[in-house]
């Protein structure tokens, strides 16, 4: 899959209402379960131990913590596009972020991107981009929302 390169405004501005793209798989394994509750202090049985959640989960096995499957975005998005010409990207918040679906140990994901909005602020293009957190075989999303990034173009 290629990336989608842009090099200016411009170039970005012919994308407004289109999908950018879709990232590759990305397997959720319980190593990465367990090194993102080490790093937020989230302990919760129900993505730590895998004897319990065969029995007293809905779900019979462990769930990644909703905002790991948050904080792969930047891995995924990174797939998706290159920006050039920029002196810096500002992550600027995340809105209407819905977690619809438990993502399971072990499930693939990937994210599917489409440019909502793009604004001109003094030459720092705000883009807001729908993204959906897709699980293979699955027909319902991990989460869905709108990630705005500020692009400090040169």
């Amino acid at each position: 899959m290629s990336k989608l390169i842009i090099n200016s405004y411009a170039d970005f501005e012919q994308y407004i209402g289109k999908e950018l793209g879709i990232s590759d798989y990305h397997r959720i394994t319980q190593e990465q379960i367990n090194k993102f509750a080490e790093a937020t202090l989230d302990f919760q049985w129900i993505h730590m131990d895998a004897e319990r959640a065969k029995t007293e989960s809905p779900y019979k096995t462990t769930i990644a913590h909703g905002y790991l499957n948050l904080s792969v975005l930047p891995y995924l998005w990174d797939q998706i596009i290159e920006v050039n010409n920029i002196k810096m990207l500002v992550n600027y918040g995340i809105e209407k972020l819905r977690f619809n679906q438990p993502v399971l140990v072990d499930n693939e994901v990937r994210v599917r991107a489409k440019l909502a909005s793009l604004v001109n602020l003094r030459g720092i293009a705000k883009a807001e981009v729908s993204v959906s957190l897709e699980i293979r075989d699955n027909k319902k999303t991990a989460f869905d929302a709108t990630v705005v990034f500020l692009y400090h173009f040169i």
